[in-house]
């Protein structure tokens, strides 16, 4: 019998108590078979707990590298980190058959002890001057090497276009370098006939990413696989297991109530309500009613630890979307918040004509209509928005909608 879940609040779940994702892990450890994949999720959504549940429970003969990159800003910083990530996972490997005739491999090998702490990459950094001018080659070779061991390797890159626009940001050559060299690596030899795999994925759109810079034919070879989102009855399960396996008594519409402030289901503001909800009964001793969830949202707005948490969604605008889609998004977000059950598409598009008059962009009609598809399709893609029945769009999520209202309207 499995044992109650932990709460997991601001941390990736922990792969034991990982839930309601059993018949997707079997479709991706499947697609892995034959491709490699983008994972595409949004932020707080569990992503980075499926990628670790992968990394623990690997199929298919596959051993697993896991690696962040959202802060890197060079090809030579991947593959380091991947290569310190490989040691770190596989020491033994590394040593006895990846450095096997790779002399720059095999001399930082020989001169970790002498380093310390962290002695493998900072080996690696001094093994070459140049490795900014020399991420090519060492790249080739890394992945040379890897294929010639035979061993079969998922390589999982997480916030992967973090990692892109850091690049585009740095030298835009340079990242067209990079993606038509990863590109490359990946169709030759073809998928099905390699022994690497690569998983990569990240909370911001990839394919709006690299659409923006005229770069998205740079993945399309990527399977795009979008994490589903948790359903009713898995909220459902979820509030049962939560409260009834710690033994709180709770009214029937608990979980309904529950799933209808939580709009589209963001887990970690489920888990959060769950949590709260269950240090009620722990303060009060009673059962908890369905009063009792609006009273855990209400609180969970205007708290800190939600507070810090949402506030990415606001500033991410700034940081990922160009002028004058920044403005735009920010003010028809600011409209939708305030709106009983979302805006209709034509009032948004009216809105946009009006702003971009105030911000005096003059463009031909079909690039204003253009760019209004492109941001609306951005705004769902990047989980802001969702469009429901007869043509309205509303946020995404209930939360988000409470907090942008009171803080950004």
């Amino acid at each position: 019998m499995r044992s109650t879940p932990e709460f997991y609040i601001g941390a990736p779940v922990d792969p034991v108590d990982l839930r309601f994702r059993e018949a997707f892990l079997a479709e991706l450890w499947q697609t892995l078979r034959t491709g490699h994949v983008v994972l595409t999720a949004p932020r707080r959504t569990g992503k980075t707990s499926v990628m670790d549940y992968l990394r623990d429970h690997p199929e298919n003969g596959f051993s697993v590298v896991s690696i962040n990159v959202q802060d890197l800003t060079h090809p030579a910083d991947f593959f380091q980190v991947l290569l310190d990530g490989f040691h770190d996972a596989y020491p033994d490997f590394v040593r006895d058959q990846l450095a096997a005739g790779w002399k720059l491999v095999s001399g930082v090998l020989g001169k970790i002890d002498e380093i310390g702490v962290g002695g493998f990459k900072l080996g690696l950094r001094e093994s070459d001057p140049n490795w900014r001018m020399n991420w090519r080659e060492h790249g080739d070779t890394f992945l040379a090497q890897t294929r010639k061991t035979g061993a079969r390797i998922l390589f999982i890159i997480d916030e992967f276009p973090d990692m892109l626009l850091n690049l585009s940001r740095e030298d835009e050559r340079l990242l067209r370098e990079f993606l038509a060299w990863f590109r490359t690596q990946r169709q030759n030899p073809a998928p099905a006939r390699d022994s690497i795999r690569w998983l990569v994925g990240g909370s911001v759109n990839l394919a709006g990413t690299l659409d923006a810079l005229g770069l998205v034919d740079r993945i399309n070879d990527l399977e795009d696989v979008s994490l589903p989102l948790l359903t009713d009855s898995d909220i459902e399960t979820f509030v049962t297991e939560m409260l009834g396996g710690r033994d709180v008594p709770f009214d029937d519409d608990v979980p309904q109530r529950l799933i209808a402030r939580l709009g589209r289901p963001i887990p970690f503001f489920m888990q959060m309500a769950t949590q709260d909800l269950y240090r009620l009964w722990k303060r009060e001793q009673r059962k908890i009613v369905a009063a009792d969830v609006d009273t855990v949202f209400d609180a969970m707005v205007v708290g800190s630890a939600a507070r810090t948490r949402l506030q990415h969604f606001h500033s991410r605008i700034r940081q990922y979307y160009a002028d004058p889609k920044r403005s735009i998004a920010y003010a028809l977000l600011g409209q939708i918040s305030v709106s009983d059950s979302g805006l209709r598409r034509v009032t948004l598009l009216q809105e946009t004509e009006r702003l971009l008059a105030d911000l005096g962009v003059t463009l031909p009609a079909h690039e204003r209509s253009q760019m209004f598809n492109q941001l609306l399709l951005d705004l769902e893609n990047d989980f802001y928005i969702v469009e429901g029945e007869e043509g309205f769009y509303d946020f995404a999520s209930g939360v988000l909608k409470s907090w942008w209202r009171k803080y950004h309207a």
